[in-house]
């Protein structure tokens, strides 16, 4: 098992295979073009990061169905004999364009190009939507915690509190894309070959006689990786004296050793602990802090210059916390019109303006200044170039009169093919090296946004805006509509 997903071509909304019936049906399966995007930024924040691309190419690679899921769809009655035995070879034979995992992305704009015929491209509906959703929201978060504490340690504590095991394994994958520098998910750290880290539980401490009994037993058995709980009785009278105690003898021996806290007060407590240890000389043993952080709370921490060296974060990174999803949809944007043999863009239209899409097969264009910061990102129609070095006119995606001049220093395409007739192009990559890839990218492409972007609190808005191209084909079909 290399990654952590379903293959099973039943993963899926069921009504999405009716609707791939009514196409067979009707002999409707034509090409068609969909664009995975979206619609806002989860937390107010001013950023998100795209997380779950390998592991959706990897499980889109396989994803068939195999007798048994026929022979249950057979049992619904629902399905013609010709249609099943369609889906028995059913396999993805389009092609696939993404941005690189672990870029930064805003809303609106296209993070996967779907080009496929109409039954495919229906079916993996759900497959991408459920891999990058969730990774791209606990990937955003993670980001989100790593910049409040200063872009320290940050330890992914989440399997517990997570959805369910796939929810735990999906969670950990994204949180070190995000910047978590290690896991307590064993699994994951032998899957992805993400460090791994633990201390001890308060059931350890209480299952000794004594809390210093504890603390000796466990540094005889791990000497070079002591990190002692220090308040699963009283913290300032036993916890930090007791630790105290046994990691010196650690010193002696050249080992250093650290204390967790995970209740209380933190900043109180950090401070009267790191009081207490440079006074007993200890001044290069670390305070690890735990208990339901968020990014705020570890902002106000780091703001009030709290003494804490390394944060272990679980329920609120997994879980996404305060927002329980992120809005990521999938939606057509050109299909096949046998009346002119041409692939023709669509709209979607809503009395939701922002729920209105921007029509066609679409690139994505990111710009940047002399000083290599990223300014805006750029949609455009397929066949449109953004010319470096060259001044040009964009526009609000809504159409309306808001437009800016820009001169870009450089230009970047986002979207690269991944998936070429059903072929996963990076076949040498592995899940380890995936990984690394994306959270490398992640890092990289925060240092080229800046800081009033990246705030916690009221973020500054990143402009994504449209070609005049693409401005007059969605006038066009708004104008359309109207008459």
């Amino acid at each position: 098992m290399s990654t952590y997903s379903n293959t099973s071509a039943l993963f899926t909304d069921f009504y999405e295979l009716t609707m791939a019936q009514g196409y067979w049906k009707n002999q409707m399966n034509y090409p068609a073009v969909f664009d995975m995007f979206f619609r806002r930024q989860p937390f107010n924040g001013g950023f998100s990061v795209f997380a779950g691309l390998y592991s959706l190419l990897e499980a889109l690679e396989k994803f068939s169905f195999s007798q048994q899921d026929i022979e249950y769809l057979d049992s619904l009655h629902i399905f013609e004999d010709g249609f099943l035995q369609y889906l028995k070879d059913f396999r993805f034979s389009g092609d696939l364009y993404a941005q690189n995992e672990g870029s930064i992305i805003f809303p609106n704009e296209p993070l996967i190009r779907i080009h496929a015929n109409l039954i495919e491209a229906q079916i993996i509906e759900g497959l991408v939507l459920n891999h990058i959703n969730f990774q791209s929201l606990v990937a955003t978060k993670t980001a989100r915690v790593w910049l409040a504490s200063g872009q320290g340690h940050i330890m992914e504590f989440g399997l517990r509190r997570a959805q369910g095991p796939d929810g735990a394994m999906s969670a950990s994958r994204a949180a070190y894309i995000g910047g978590a520098a290690a896991t307590s998910n064993a699994l994951a750290g032998k899957l992805y070959n993400i460090p791994v880290q633990g201390t001890m539980a308060h059931s350890w401490i209480m299952s000794f006689p004594t809390e210093l009994e504890a603390f000796e037993s466990y540094a005889r058995l791990y000497p070079k990786n002591s990190i002692f709980l220090i308040d699963t009785y009283d913290t300032l009278n036993s916890g930090i004296k007791n630790a105290a105690r046994v990691g010196k003898k650690l010193l002696e021996k050249g080992h250093n050793f650290g204390v967790r806290l995970d209740s209380g007060d933190i900043q109180y407590l950090s401070n009267k602990v790191r009081n207490y240890l440079n006074k007993e000389g200890l001044t290069e043993v670390t305070i690890s802090v735990s208990n339901e952080l968020t990014e705020e709370i570890i902002q106000t921490l780091v703001q009030q210059r709290a003494p804490i060296n390394s944060w272990g974060v679980g329920t609120h990174m997994v879980t996404g916390g305060n927002e329980s999803s992120f809005t990521g949809v999938y939606k057509l944007a050109a299909r096949y019109y046998p009346s002119t043999q041409n692939m023709e863009p669509t709209m979607k239209f809503s009395d939701n303006p922002e729920k209105t899409t921007n029509p066609g097969i679409k690139n994505l264009w990111r710009l940047y200044d002399q000083e290599g910061m990223a300014r805006c990102d750029i949609m455009s129609l397929e066949d449109e170039r953004i010319i470096e070095g060259k001044e040009q006119r964009f526009y609000h995606p809504s159409g309306d009169y808001r437009q800016f001049t820009l001169t870009p220093a450089k230009v970047e395409p986002l979207l690269k093919l991944r998936i070429q007739k059903g072929q996963f192009l990076s076949k040498e990559t592995t899940p380890q090296q995936a990984i690394q890839d994306a959270r490398k990218t992640m890092r990289q492409q925060l240092l080229t946004l800046d800081d009033t972007y990246k705030r916690i609190l009221n973020p500054h808005i990143y402009k994504v805006s449209i070609t005049k191209q693409l401005r007059q084909l969605k006038i066009k079909f708004i104008e359309e509509r109207i008459k």
